[in-house]
Protein backbone atom coordinates (compact mmCIF):
# COMPACT_ATOMS: atom_id res chain seq x y z
CA UNK A 1 0.00 0.00 0.00
CA UNK A 2 1.18 3.15 -0.53
CA UNK A 3 2.93 5.24 2.21
CA UNK A 4 0.13 7.94 3.86
CA UNK A 5 1.43 11.39 3.78
CA UNK A 6 -1.35 14.01 5.20
CA UNK A 7 0.80 16.43 4.79
CA UNK A 8 1.27 15.69 0.99
CA UNK A 9 -1.78 18.16 -0.30
CA UNK A 10 -2.40 21.75 -1.57
CA UNK A 11 -0.24 24.42 -3.12
CA UNK A 12 3.88 23.46 -3.47
CA UNK A 13 6.10 26.36 -5.26
CA UNK A 14 8.52 24.75 -7.61
CA UNK A 15 11.36 27.38 -6.39
CA UNK A 16 13.07 29.89 -8.22
CA UNK A 17 16.93 30.01 -7.44
CA UNK A 18 17.70 33.63 -7.33
CA UNK A 19 20.93 34.31 -8.85
CA UNK A 20 23.71 37.41 -8.19
CA UNK A 21 24.82 39.78 -11.40
CA UNK A 22 28.23 37.05 -11.08
CA UNK A 23 26.21 34.11 -11.23
CA UNK A 24 26.50 32.69 -7.63
CA UNK A 25 23.78 31.95 -5.79
CA UNK A 26 21.72 34.56 -3.52
CA UNK A 27 21.41 32.85 -0.17
CA UNK A 28 20.03 36.07 1.23
CA UNK A 29 17.62 36.90 -1.59
CA UNK A 30 16.81 33.14 -1.08
CA UNK A 31 15.50 32.61 2.21
CA UNK A 32 13.32 35.77 1.83
CA UNK A 33 11.66 34.04 -0.85
CA UNK A 34 10.77 31.01 0.69
CA UNK A 35 9.83 33.02 4.18
CA UNK A 36 7.42 34.58 1.79
CA UNK A 37 6.30 31.63 0.62
CA UNK A 38 5.31 30.33 3.69
CA UNK A 39 3.65 33.50 5.04
CA UNK A 40 1.23 33.33 1.95
CA UNK A 41 0.20 29.82 2.78
CA UNK A 42 2.60 27.63 1.26
CA UNK A 43 3.45 24.89 2.98
CA UNK A 44 5.11 22.32 0.22
CA UNK A 45 8.77 23.81 -0.70
CA UNK A 46 10.33 22.30 -4.33
CA UNK A 47 13.76 23.63 -4.18
CA UNK A 48 16.09 22.59 -7.66
CA UNK A 49 13.20 21.77 -10.27
CA UNK A 50 12.58 23.22 -13.53
CA UNK A 51 11.95 26.63 -12.66
CA UNK A 52 14.78 26.43 -10.18
CA UNK A 53 17.15 26.13 -13.35
CA UNK A 54 18.76 22.98 -11.62
CA UNK A 55 19.71 22.28 -14.72
CA UNK A 56 22.55 24.76 -15.10
CA UNK A 57 23.92 24.34 -11.27
CA UNK A 58 26.45 21.65 -10.17
CA UNK A 59 25.60 19.10 -7.73
CA UNK A 60 27.01 21.01 -4.55
CA UNK A 61 25.08 24.05 -5.54
CA UNK A 62 21.73 21.71 -5.38
CA UNK A 63 22.54 20.33 -2.20
CA UNK A 64 23.44 23.83 -0.90
CA UNK A 65 20.02 25.43 -1.89
CA UNK A 66 18.20 21.54 -0.32
CA UNK A 67 19.51 22.38 2.81
CA UNK A 68 18.72 25.93 2.54
CA UNK A 69 15.35 25.20 1.86
CA UNK A 70 15.19 22.32 4.49
CA UNK A 71 16.87 24.73 7.47
CA UNK A 72 13.73 27.20 6.54
CA UNK A 73 11.13 24.70 6.52
CA UNK A 74 11.99 23.49 9.81
CA UNK A 75 11.56 26.86 11.43
CA UNK A 76 8.46 27.79 9.63
CA UNK A 77 7.06 24.02 9.53
CA UNK A 78 6.88 23.57 6.28
CA UNK A 79 8.17 20.51 3.98
CA UNK A 80 10.46 20.00 1.54
CA UNK A 81 10.11 17.84 -1.79
CA UNK A 82 13.51 18.33 -3.40
CA UNK A 83 14.28 17.54 -7.26
CA UNK A 84 16.92 15.48 -7.58
CA UNK A 85 16.21 13.72 -10.60
CA UNK A 86 18.28 13.37 -14.06
CA UNK A 87 18.55 11.15 -17.42
CA UNK A 88 21.10 9.36 -15.42
CA UNK A 89 19.55 6.54 -12.99
CA UNK A 90 22.98 5.85 -11.00
CA UNK A 91 23.28 9.74 -10.47
CA UNK A 92 19.65 10.43 -9.68
CA UNK A 93 20.31 7.52 -6.58
CA UNK A 94 22.79 9.02 -5.68
CA UNK A 95 21.59 12.37 -5.35
CA UNK A 96 17.92 11.38 -3.96
CA UNK A 97 19.95 9.67 -0.93
CA UNK A 98 22.08 13.12 -0.66
CA UNK A 99 18.85 14.89 -0.60
CA UNK A 100 17.43 12.71 1.95
CA UNK A 101 20.09 13.15 4.15
CA UNK A 102 19.81 16.99 3.73
CA UNK A 103 16.49 16.26 5.40
CA UNK A 104 14.19 16.89 2.21
CA UNK A 105 10.81 15.08 3.45
CA UNK A 106 10.40 13.85 -0.55
CA UNK A 107 11.80 13.81 -3.71
CA UNK A 108 10.85 14.87 -7.07
CA UNK A 109 11.91 12.88 -9.83
CA UNK A 110 11.77 13.92 -13.04
CA UNK A 111 11.41 11.63 -16.12
CA UNK A 112 14.73 10.76 -17.96
CA UNK A 113 14.79 13.25 -20.87
CA UNK A 114 17.46 13.27 -24.15
CA UNK A 115 17.51 9.24 -23.87
CA UNK A 116 13.67 9.16 -24.72
CA UNK A 117 13.69 5.55 -22.20
CA UNK A 118 10.61 3.04 -23.25
CA UNK A 119 7.97 2.41 -21.17
CA UNK A 120 10.20 -0.37 -19.83
CA UNK A 121 12.76 1.58 -19.76
CA UNK A 122 10.78 4.23 -17.36
CA UNK A 123 9.48 1.34 -15.12
CA UNK A 124 13.54 0.25 -14.64
CA UNK A 125 14.34 3.38 -13.82
CA UNK A 126 12.08 4.73 -11.30
CA UNK A 127 12.02 1.12 -10.07
CA UNK A 128 15.88 1.55 -9.20
CA UNK A 129 15.65 4.70 -7.14
CA UNK A 130 12.64 3.69 -5.57
CA UNK A 131 14.63 0.34 -4.37
CA UNK A 132 17.23 2.09 -3.43
CA UNK A 133 16.21 4.66 -1.86
CA UNK A 134 13.69 2.77 0.30
CA UNK A 135 13.23 5.86 2.98
CA UNK A 136 12.37 8.57 0.39
CA UNK A 137 8.88 9.22 -0.64
CA UNK A 138 9.39 9.76 -4.31
CA UNK A 139 6.84 12.01 -6.39
CA UNK A 140 7.37 11.16 -10.32
CA UNK A 141 7.38 14.32 -12.64
CA UNK A 142 5.90 14.14 -16.16
CA UNK A 143 6.53 16.47 -18.11
CA UNK A 144 6.73 15.47 -21.90
CA UNK A 145 7.27 19.11 -23.55
CA UNK A 146 10.64 19.08 -21.94
CA UNK A 147 11.68 15.58 -21.65
CA UNK A 148 10.43 14.39 -24.94
CA UNK A 149 8.98 11.47 -23.50
CA UNK A 150 5.58 10.90 -21.77
CA UNK A 151 5.20 8.24 -18.58
CA UNK A 152 1.87 6.51 -19.38
CA UNK A 153 -0.98 5.91 -17.03
CA UNK A 154 -0.39 2.45 -17.33
CA UNK A 155 3.55 2.74 -16.23
CA UNK A 156 2.13 5.33 -13.00
CA UNK A 157 -0.36 3.06 -12.37
CA UNK A 158 2.55 -0.08 -11.94
CA UNK A 159 5.05 1.92 -9.95
CA UNK A 160 2.43 2.90 -7.56
CA UNK A 161 1.35 -0.32 -7.44
CA UNK A 162 4.59 -2.15 -6.85
CA UNK A 163 6.48 0.63 -4.30
CA UNK A 164 5.00 2.03 -1.27
CA UNK A 165 7.26 5.10 -1.53
CA UNK A 166 6.16 6.19 -5.09
CA UNK A 167 3.51 8.72 -3.70
CA UNK A 168 2.58 10.38 -5.86
CA UNK A 169 3.14 11.85 -9.33
CA UNK A 170 3.71 15.89 -10.89
CA UNK A 171 1.67 15.52 -14.00
CA UNK A 172 2.25 18.29 -16.27
CA UNK A 173 1.78 16.68 -19.84
CA UNK A 174 -1.70 18.64 -20.34
CA UNK A 175 -3.40 15.13 -20.86
CA UNK A 176 -6.59 14.98 -19.18
CA UNK A 177 -7.51 11.01 -19.93
CA UNK A 178 -4.42 10.25 -19.26
CA UNK A 179 -4.36 12.17 -15.56
CA UNK A 180 -8.24 11.18 -15.07
CA UNK A 181 -6.94 7.61 -15.89
CA UNK A 182 -4.60 7.77 -13.60
CA UNK A 183 -6.94 9.13 -10.69
CA UNK A 184 -9.55 6.57 -11.72
CA UNK A 185 -7.01 3.62 -10.91
CA UNK A 186 -4.32 4.94 -8.30
CA UNK A 187 -4.16 3.12 -5.09
CA UNK A 188 -5.21 4.09 -2.27
CA UNK A 189 -2.87 7.07 -0.87
CA UNK A 190 -1.60 8.04 -4.11
CA UNK A 191 -1.38 11.49 -4.93
CA UNK A 192 -2.18 13.55 -7.89
CA UNK A 193 -0.81 16.94 -8.48
CA UNK A 194 -0.92 19.33 -10.80
CA UNK A 195 2.10 20.59 -12.96
CA UNK A 196 0.56 23.18 -14.99
CA UNK A 197 -1.14 26.43 -13.30
CA UNK A 198 -3.90 27.63 -15.49
CA UNK A 199 -5.19 24.05 -15.49
CA UNK A 200 -5.47 23.31 -11.93
CA UNK A 201 -8.89 24.43 -10.88
CA UNK A 202 -10.53 21.81 -13.36
CA UNK A 203 -7.94 19.16 -12.87
CA UNK A 204 -9.13 19.62 -8.99
CA UNK A 205 -12.76 18.92 -9.32
CA UNK A 206 -11.96 15.56 -11.18
CA UNK A 207 -10.07 14.38 -8.34
CA UNK A 208 -6.34 16.22 -8.24
CA UNK A 209 -5.08 16.56 -4.83
CA UNK A 210 -2.40 20.01 -5.26
CA UNK A 211 -0.51 21.97 -7.59
CA UNK A 212 3.59 22.50 -8.03
CA UNK A 213 3.35 26.04 -8.96
CA UNK A 214 5.43 28.46 -10.70
CA UNK A 215 2.45 31.02 -10.82
CA UNK A 216 2.66 30.83 -6.75
CA UNK A 217 6.64 32.13 -6.99
CA UNK A 218 4.93 35.91 -7.67
CA UNK A 219 2.04 35.71 -6.09
CA UNK A 220 1.81 32.93 -3.29
CA UNK A 221 -1.15 34.35 -0.85
CA UNK A 222 -3.45 34.18 -4.48
CA UNK A 223 -2.50 30.86 -5.73
CA UNK A 224 -2.66 28.75 -2.58
CA UNK A 225 -6.06 30.33 -1.40
CA UNK A 226 -7.38 29.46 -5.27
CA UNK A 227 -6.03 25.84 -4.54
CA UNK A 228 -7.38 25.44 -1.03
CA UNK A 229 -10.86 27.05 -1.87
CA UNK A 230 -10.77 23.96 -4.85
CA UNK A 231 -9.80 21.30 -2.53
CA UNK A 232 -12.57 22.22 -0.33
CA UNK A 233 -15.21 22.56 -2.87
CA UNK A 234 -15.98 26.27 -3.16
CA UNK A 235 -15.28 26.44 -6.61
CA UNK A 236 -16.90 29.89 -6.95
CA UNK A 237 -14.25 31.35 -4.99
CA UNK A 238 -11.58 29.00 -6.44
CA UNK A 239 -12.67 30.27 -10.02
CA UNK A 240 -12.76 33.79 -9.34
CA UNK A 241 -8.78 34.10 -8.23
CA UNK A 242 -8.16 31.80 -11.53
CA UNK A 243 -9.77 33.89 -13.92
CA UNK A 244 -8.19 37.08 -12.04
CA UNK A 245 -4.75 35.27 -12.14
CA UNK A 246 -5.14 33.24 -15.59
CA UNK A 247 -3.58 35.93 -17.93
CA UNK A 248 -0.21 35.63 -15.79
CA UNK A 249 -0.27 32.00 -15.38
CA UNK A 250 -0.30 31.96 -19.03
CA UNK A 251 2.34 34.53 -19.24
CA UNK A 252 4.82 33.14 -17.53
CA UNK A 253 5.71 30.56 -20.22
CA UNK A 254 5.44 32.96 -23.55
CA UNK A 255 9.19 32.57 -22.90
CA UNK A 256 11.24 29.79 -21.63
CA UNK A 257 10.24 29.33 -18.18
CA UNK A 258 11.81 30.64 -14.99
CA UNK A 259 12.77 33.74 -17.70
CA UNK A 260 9.21 35.41 -17.26
CA UNK A 261 8.74 34.54 -14.07
CA UNK A 262 12.03 36.12 -12.93
CA UNK A 263 11.04 39.55 -14.95
CA UNK A 264 7.73 39.56 -12.83
CA UNK A 265 9.76 39.37 -9.39
CA UNK A 266 12.26 41.81 -10.38
CA UNK A 267 8.50 44.34 -10.92
CA UNK A 268 7.74 43.52 -7.71
CA UNK A 269 11.33 43.75 -5.83
CA UNK A 270 12.00 40.51 -5.13
CA UNK A 271 14.60 39.19 -6.71
CA UNK A 272 17.61 40.70 -9.62
CA UNK A 273 16.29 38.94 -13.12
CA UNK A 274 19.53 36.70 -13.52
CA UNK A 275 19.31 33.78 -15.16
CA UNK A 276 22.01 31.33 -16.36
CA UNK A 277 23.00 30.18 -19.64
CA UNK A 278 21.43 29.34 -22.11
CA UNK A 279 18.55 30.64 -20.59
CA UNK A 280 18.76 34.90 -21.55
CA UNK A 281 16.07 37.58 -20.03
CA UNK A 282 12.95 38.17 -21.62
CA UNK A 283 12.40 40.14 -24.82
CA UNK A 284 10.78 43.52 -24.77
CA UNK A 285 7.49 41.81 -26.34
CA UNK A 286 7.45 39.23 -23.45
CA UNK A 287 8.14 42.29 -21.28
CA UNK A 288 5.23 44.44 -22.33
CA UNK A 289 2.85 41.32 -22.25
CA UNK A 290 3.81 40.52 -18.66
CA UNK A 291 3.54 44.07 -17.56
CA UNK A 292 -0.38 43.47 -18.71
CA UNK A 293 -0.83 40.21 -17.32
CA UNK A 294 0.52 41.89 -13.94
CA UNK A 295 -1.57 44.75 -14.17
CA UNK A 296 -4.72 42.19 -14.64
CA UNK A 297 -3.44 40.16 -11.70
CA UNK A 298 -3.37 43.30 -9.87
CA UNK A 299 0.28 43.43 -9.17
CA UNK A 300 0.45 46.98 -11.14
CA UNK A 301 -0.99 50.35 -11.78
Amino acid sequence: MTLKLDWLRGCATALVTPFRRDGSVDDACFAKLVERQVKGGVKLLVPCGTTGESATMDEAERLHVIRMTVEAAKRLKAHVIAGTGSNNTAATIEFTRKAREAGADAALVVAPYYNKPTQDGMYAHFSEVAKSVREMPIMLYNVPSRTSSNISAETTLRLAEAYDNIVATKEASGNFSQIMEIIRRRPKNFKVFSGDDATTVPLISIGVDGLVSVCSNEIPKETSKMVEHALNGSFHFARKIHYKILPLMEANFVEASPAPCKFVMKELGLCEENLRLPLVPVTKNAREALKEAMRLAGLSE
